[in-house]
Order: structure tokens, then sequence, then C-alpha cells
């Protein structure tokens, strides 16, 4: 069922992307600060969530006008995506600033899945003084 939604919204949505990044940082303060930096770019978290293997999931949506501004605080909140997620977020900018006044207000689609250090793996790092 999931993946039928999935197919739904990739349909209706023409920027609906899944990217992929990593993080040394700690799970629950990288969904605190990206969460927040969704939100003052005036996007929406539509669900959000990290387990103890370090894995966040987020679903965010946001106008394709934001797009620079989205890209930026994720890179500033210590993400490092994947290759193919920069290509696909670039790609996104570039055709939304070459077709602005289109489809600025078009709306994207993140599914975004961020692999941390797991929790109990991140309390031994802090002890050692590493991180």
């Amino acid at each position: 069922m999931q993946t039928l939604i999935n197919a739904e919204r990739t349909m209706s949505t023409p920027w609906a992307m899944q990217l992929k990044a990593n993080s040394l940082e700690e799970p629950s303060r990288l969904v605190q600060t990206l969460t927040g930096a969704i939100l003052g770019c005036g996007g929406w978290v539509l669900s959000r969530g990290a387990n103890n293997s370090g894995t966040i999931s987020m679903l965010f949506e946001f106008e394709r006008q934001a797009c620079v501004e989205i890209y930026s605080v994720m890179i500033a909140a210590g993400l490092e995506l994947s290759q193919s997620g920069h290509i696909r977020f670039t790609e996104l900018c570039q055709c939304t600033r070459s077709q602005m006044q289109d489809c600025d207000t078009e709306i994207a689609s993140v599914e975004l899945e961020i692999q941390t250090l797991p929790v109990e793996r991140m309390h031994c790092v802090r002890a050692q003084g590493i991180a």
C-alpha cells in the first residue's frame, strides 16, 4: 500500500525526490535542526523519525521558489548528500531558476533517508572525545 501511495505522489508531484544522506550529527538534534530549518524556509514537514540504528527518515515539501534555501540548510545542518542527491537537487534549482515565472509556486517533495551513527556508537565516540 505504501508503494502505491508513493507512486501516486510521484506522478502528481513532478519533483518528488528520494534522497539519501549521511551525517555525523546526533540523530535527535539533527531531526530538530532540519525540521526548524525546513519550516523556516516555508516548507512543511509531513513526517519524521529516527531509530536506534541511527537512521532518520523525513518526508517534507516546499514551494520550488525555496529550493536553493532548502538545499543550503540541508548542507548547513551537516548532511552529506549522495552524489545522485546533489545532482537531483542541482537539477531542481537550475530548472526552477530558468522557469521561475512558470513553476516557482509548484510543490517539490523530498523523502529523505539519513544514516547517522547508531545511538550506542554515538555515546562511545563522545566518551572518547572524538566527536
